[in-house]
């Protein structure tokens, strides 16, 4: 009997093409992932679509041995679940073997992030220099607004730089952000960031009136360069720059920190781990547990404060 393992995947990654708007890199990565796994499975004399859970217990144990890092392990699993509950979704099998599979200990140290008093500081610090009237506030009002957007959202910093201009002309405190895969998220914007935003805008069109050549430009932050909008190093570079200025240490600020920056916040404050998902663009979930250790935290604080039997104890202290 043919295997028709091959013809399901591609069936798969039509899917999620059609479907689910998946980026051409992400379909590469899936088809590659899963075609390893097919090899092992027919090492072993096992159709990909007949694999148990312990075929695919041995494939990710295979991986470890081999010395696999904990995220490409983590990759790979992923992987396997979406392509096993698109055949239980089709039919095709009757269960979804990677159901009761374990994701492997990623021993990985949590991402880099950054208190509220720091950032704090960073954005007193961008309001301050953006209040200055002195030549080149235009460029001080840009990372004031780039701040103020990036805390409020936690875009991804490609996302930010390369804001279209009509941003300016909307109204409202949502904001709609076109992400990977060209899936659009809806994210609200904090009055702060509005107010930047709008200092930008108007400065930015004073200057466009002014200029002898006005450049028109479909994107918010545009610059010379390539692409048409503020190159995502030179932001970075920017950042870091603004940091030493507020008394903070450099290299322990980048966007992509601001950005965990927003999550933690976020969740520490009683957001739900979903909605923070949903804001971030993540389209697993798994994604956004790297944030769980902020949610231990506020759970342990929550049933020390509120259940009785912690109440209770502390009466007795």
């Amino acid at each position: 009997m043919r295997d028709l393992g091959r013809v399901h995947v591609e069936s798969f990654l039509e899917m999620m093409s059609a479907e689910r708007g998946a980026a051409a890199n992400t379909l590469q990565s899936y088809e590659r992932d899963l075609d390893d796994i097919r090899s092992f499975l027919n090492g072993r004399s096992i159709r990909l679509t007949e694999a148990a859970s312990a075929d695919l217990s041995a494939y990710l144990a295979s991986l470890a041995s081999q010395g696999f890092k904990p995220s490409s392990q983590a990759r790979r699993l992923a992987a396997m679940r979406q392509f096993y509950k698109f055949l239980y979704a089709e039919g095709i099998r009757t269960d979804d073997p990677t159901g009761v599979l374990d994701a492997p200990k990623k021993g990985r140290p949590l991402p880099k992030t950054m208190g509220v008093e720091e950032v704090g500081r960073l954005l007193s610090q961008a309001q301050t220099e953006a209040d200055d009237p002195a030549p080149g506030q235009l460029q001080r009002l840009r990372m004031l607004a780039l701040l103020e957007l990036l805390y409020a959202t936690g875009m991804r910093v490609s996302e930010l730089v390369s804001l279209p201009a009509g941003v300016l002309d909307q109204e409202g405190r949502f904001l709609m952000i076109r992400g990977k895969g060209n899936k659009e998220r809806l994210v609200p914007l904090s009055q702060s960031a509005i107010k930047a935003l709008k200092s930008y805008g108007r400065l930015l069109a004073a200057e466009n009136a002014a200029a002898k050549e006005p450049q028109e430009s479909p994107f918010l932050f545009s610059t010379a360069s390539k692409e048409g909008y503020l190159p995502r190093q030179v932001f970075a570079r920017d950042l870091k720059n603004l940091a030493i200025r507020a008394g903070l240490t450099p290299s322990l600020i980048s966007p992509h920190v601001m950005r965990h920056a927003f999550a933690s916040h976020l969740l520490a404050n009683g957001a739900d781990l979903r909605v923070v998902q949903e804001l971030l663009g993540h389209s697993d979930i798994s994604t956004t547990q790297i944030y769980t250790h902020v949610l231990e935290e506020r759970l342990q604080q929550l049933v020390q404060t509120h259940h009785p039997l912690a109440k209770q104890a502390k009466k007795h202290e």
